[in-house]
């Protein structure tokens, strides 16, 4: 997040359900007023999508706990923006990193995606500390490099 400058932001906004604890503690952390954002609106009361209070241009954060492919994340974005906020950056605690598309996906829709970690970085340290054998970090790195082959090869749905 050093590259995104926490001085950036007004705002954090966390995706239901599991944005939620991540971005109350980033708020807390930064003294910032926190948002959660619905992926469908209520249905019911005011129908909102967005709960918290948010000013018409706010530069908000969106934190999540994941990202696969981006998709959700948009949703989120989606509905900060019909709100009137600014949202440029998405951070997430793990990033699967395992589909191209998904910072591209994320890039077209103006957002940089900043993460703490990946599946890679997960491998690399259980293979520095002997976690796992040669022949399962093999199985594993052929999975990251082309999940659907890899699932396709292991009795999975194309």
């Amino acid at each position: 997040m050093r590259d995104a400058g926490f001085e950036a932001f007004d705002a954090i906004a966390g995706g239901e359900t599991a944005g939620i604890p991540f971005a109350a503690w980033f708020a807390e952390r930064l003294g910032l007023p926190m948002q959660y954002v619905r992926k469908k609106p209520k249905g019911f009361g005011r129908d909102a999508r967005i709960e918290g209070h948010l000013n018409k241009g706010d530069r908000v954060l969106l934190v999540e706990d994941l990202a696969t492919d981006g998709g959700s994340k948009i949703s989120f974005v989606d509905a900060l923006r019909e709100a009137d906020a600014k949202v440029e950056h998405c951070f997430v605690i793990f990033f699967y990193d395992i589909f191209p598309a998904a910072r591209q996906i994320l890039a077209d829709a103006g957002i940089t995606l900043h993460y703490l970690t990946t599946w890679r970085d997960v491998l690399d340290v259980a293979a520095e500390k002997g976690m796992l054998s040669s022949k399962q970090i093999k199985t594993i790195e052929a999975f990251l490099n082309d999940p659907a082959t890899w699932s396709e090869q292991h009795g999975g749905k194309q």
